[in-house]
């Protein structure tokens, strides 16, 4: 009986979805702090490559945020104002100290999981959420934020 134990622990149902609400608020937040930490590691980095990086989750993620906003509105659904949450403020100040290579280096360390979370985040929504205009939009940002790691892992 016990080595049923692991098998039945995998036997889980799928994650419920979060409510819209909550899905704009926590993809609000990572678009926030995704591009609010690129700006910082724009004013000194002299590296090419995480310049790059930054300049292009600046766009990216303004863009996501402008397409949940646009579904959101059209399917009449309340979208908080994005703000950071307490361990992304603690991450950008974090940044904030890092000098030099080493912030460089804690920028890439950051954006990686913070683009795991991301991943994960629009995934479960595309899959399960319960808003056809916020699901059709979580499906059109899972290719951009695999393309966003892709890059990561390639990176540093």
């Amino acid at each position: 009986m016990l080595f049923l134990m692991p098998l039945m622990a995998l036997a889980t149902p799928a994650a419920a979805a979060e409510s819209p609400a909550a899905y704009l608020g926590k993809a609000g937040a990572g678009d926030l702090f995704e591009q609010t930490s690129s700006k910082i590691v724009l004013e000194t980095t002299s590296d090419a490559r995480v310049k790059s990086f930054a300049t292009m989750m600046i766009g990216d993620h303004g863009k996501s945020t402008a397409m949940l906003k646009s579904a959101a509105a059209a399917s009449d659904v309340k979208a908080p104002p994005p703000g950071l949450t307490p361990d992304q403020q603690a991450k950008v100040a974090a940044l904030k100290q890092a000098r030099g290579v080493a912030r460089d280096t804690l920028y890439w360390q950051q954006q990686k999981a913070a683009h795991a979370q991301a991943l994960q985040l629009h995934q479960d929504y595309a899959a399960n959420g319960s808003n056809r205009s916020l699901k059709d939009a979580a499906a059109k940002i899972v290719p951009v934020v695999k393309h966003h790691i892709d890059l990561l892992n390639a990176g540093r």
